[in-house]
């Protein structure tokens, strides 16, 4: 099973990582602050759908990975520093997203939810961060690796709908508040990510 310490590190970690906005989130938002909370719930039922799947992708292709070549595990724990030092210091130097530019999706079940589901698969560094960000938090010597990575997508997921929801009710109430600050958020995502990265690297030097 997952590491009991590394567990709770990933929870806080990983909160802290969605409350900060990107593409799932910004039309989220946009959604719910033009129709209402309903419709912006609606849209996080299609992200989180598109998440089901590029999550069982990650498991899948982790699984598959470790349980051919067990010397790659390493490797893949370095290319993961690597990965998150470079999102965490291109995140730190992007320019503020401006959450009230997206625009909402008409006001149809069907179109908040696909779009929700096509905005969500169409973001390409998504598969790459999971495959940088899980591996931190397994310790092979501590059972299948596998089994680690699915307990840790499992809370990864519920953990995205519970906060992706929070902003889809904030947004129905509170369109100034989530404007503003964006470049303090692009810092605090930065630096977590850069954070992340260090703190795996400083793992494996030991």
């Amino acid at each position: 099973m997952v590491d009991p310490g590394l567990y709770l590190a990933f929870v806080a970690t990983v909160s802290l990582l969605i409350l900060m906005p990107g593409p799932n989130v910004a039309l989220i938002v946009a959604n719910s602050m033009a129709y209402g909370t309903r419709f912006g719930l609606l849209t996080v039922a299609g992200t989180s759908a598109a998440m089901v799947v590029q999550l069982g992708l990650t498991w899948l292709g982790m699984t598959t990975l470790l349980g051919t070549l067990a010397g790659v595990f390493e490797w893949l724990r370095w290319a993961g520093v690597a990965y998150l030092l470079w999102l965490g210091v291109r995140q730190w130097r992007a320019a503020p997203v401006d959450l009230t530019l997206v625009r909402a999706q008409p006001r149809s079940v069907a179109a908040m939810m696909w779009r929700g589901v096509v905005v969500s698969l169409t973001n390409p560094k998504t598969l790459l961060f999971y495959g940088a960000f899980f591996p931190q938090f397994v310790r092979p010597e501590r059972g299948d690796a596998g089994t680690q990575v699915l307990v840790l997508a499992a809370t990864f997921l519920v953990v995205a709908v519970l906060l992706d929801s929070a902003w889809a009710v904030l947004a129905g109430r509170a369109r100034g508040v989530l404007a503003a600050r964006g470049r303090l958020r692009n810092r605090i995502s930065g630096g977590l990510l850069v954070g992340a990265g260090l703190g795996l690297a400083m793992v494996r030097g030991k």
